[in-house]
């Protein structure tokens, strides 16, 4: 009989990790406390705008190898879609100023040589002074690092690392701020071309993931919150889920894939990020117009970045606890008025749409919630931890999720 694995939790950080150990042969029963699958990284049909929406707009870029590797794996790479070359389009909604940063799709960062690749009005210089950015420890801040100012600060570093860290620049934790230069920027421009699921979230890393597991005669459990664990002999020995216990045979596993809060309670001892960072996705049911790149960077208003879907345009506004209790409406407003000015569709009537607040999306990315963050390892020998609250060496990312994920599978893999 094949050993079975207990995968708690079936967002993308449990999903990969099943996905992996179900094709190493092992028998998988995934439980899942909520209806849903996919955690944070899931679609769902929204009535305000009569669309398919996206709980959070996500970007991947080709570097990001867990999760190209994770959805190869389930057969949906092609579902992330992007340009030929890594081009990222950008405008200053104050000035009015457009200008397009040109990677290419070499292995080095040439392109900063290049004035008409480069961000408009900087020099090499300015770039270099990045570098101490690029190998700092995670207890240092970012702003202690490197200037956080002028105008390469403001028409990149700022929207990058706001992006990646959830937290202004300056206070985030430069070790993961570096962690992410050295894989995109510092990779060149084979490593930064954007792809985007442009058919929904859920469409490429989970729905495929969950049918592929029941094609193949694993367990997928819906509402089965996983309420305690027993332990014996120096590991897991049962699981409780209230209605029902699962006790663990010889050899069995369990990865615990749920969020720090959950998980903390669950396992005695386990110390996990105790502070959180919202951010705010917009959605209007509008036909992006002709020639609008299917993700633009703003600088300089309330929206961060725009996207562009089949008839929709959806926003992404990062350290958003200032926007939470805002009136929906009137942000709804602002956020339109952002969206037009960036877009140049003039001024027309709010469209139809809708605001996903999400108060706790991401841990704050600082030095001190970074230290809180554990490994993947407990202090039960065959229980391992997945989630992008756990120590990935990055900030709360989708990569960083599936790549907790494939390290708790390939941990559980070295006990066989």
């Amino acid at each position: 009989m094949p050993k079975t694995v207990h995968i708690i939790g079936a967002g993308v950080s449990g999903l990969s990790a099943a996905i992996k150990l179900a094709n190493a042969g092992y028998r998988i029963e995934v439980h899942e406390a909520t209806t849903t699958a996919g955690g944070r990284c899931r679609s769902y049909y929204d009535g305000a705008t009569d669309l398919v929406i996206d709980n959070g707009n996500h970007l991947l870029l080709s570097g990001n190898h867990h999760a190209l590797a994770y959805a190869r794996s389930i057969g949906t790479e092609a579902g992330l879609e992007g340009p030929a070359e890594a081009e990222f389009p950008f405008m200053d909604i104050k000035s009015g100023k457009k200008w397009l940063l040109q990677l290419g799709n070499g292995r080095l960062p040439t392109w900063v040589l290049d004035p008409n690749r480069r961000v408009p009005d900087t020099t090499l210089m300015d770039y270099l002074k990045l570098a101490p950015l690029v190998w700092s420890k995670v207890d240092r801040l970012v702003g202690d690092a490197i200037p956080c100012e002028g105008t390469l600060y403001q028409r990149l570093v700022q929207p990058l690392l706001l992006a990646a860290l959830n937290v202004d620049p300056p206070l985030g934790s430069a070790g993961l701020a570096g962690a992410i230069v050295r894989e995109t920027l510092l990779m060149g421009g084979q490593a930064c071309r954007p792809l985007i699921a442009s058919k929904g979230l859920s469409a490429v890393l989970v729905e495929p993931a969950i049918e592929q597991l029941k094609a193949r005669g694993m367990g997928v459990h819906f509402m089965h919150e996983l309420r305690a664990i027993e332990q014996a002999g120096g590991g897991a020995s049962t699981l409780d889920f209230g209605t029902d216990k699962i006790a663990l045979g010889e050899g069995d596993s369990v990865v615990l894939a749920v969020p720090g809060v959950p998980a903390a309670k669950l396992v005695p001892g386990l110390s996990a990020p105790t502070k959180f960072r919202a951010i705010v996705n917009a959605h209007f049911r509008y036909d992006p117009p002709p020639g609008q790149p299917p993700i633009l960077g703003v600088v300089g208003g309330l929206v961060e970045w725009l996207f562009a879907f089949p008839q929709r345009l959806s926003v992404t506004i990062s350290d958003a606890d200032r926007l939470i209790d805002k009136p929906r409406q009137e942000l709804a407003q602002a956020i339109w008025d952002d969206v037009c000015k960036a877009s140049g569709i003039g001024t027309p009537e709010l469209p139809k749409w809708q605001i996903v607040r999400e108060r706790r999306a991401t841990f704050e990315a600082t030095p001190e919630q970074h230290a809180l963050r554990p490994g993947p390892h407990t202090g039960m020998k065959n229980l391992f931890l997945a989630g992008d609250w756990t120590d990935t060496g990055l900030p709360a990312t989708i990569e960083g999720s599936i790549r907790s994920g494939h390290r708790a599978a390939d941990l559980v893999l070295g006990q066989a």
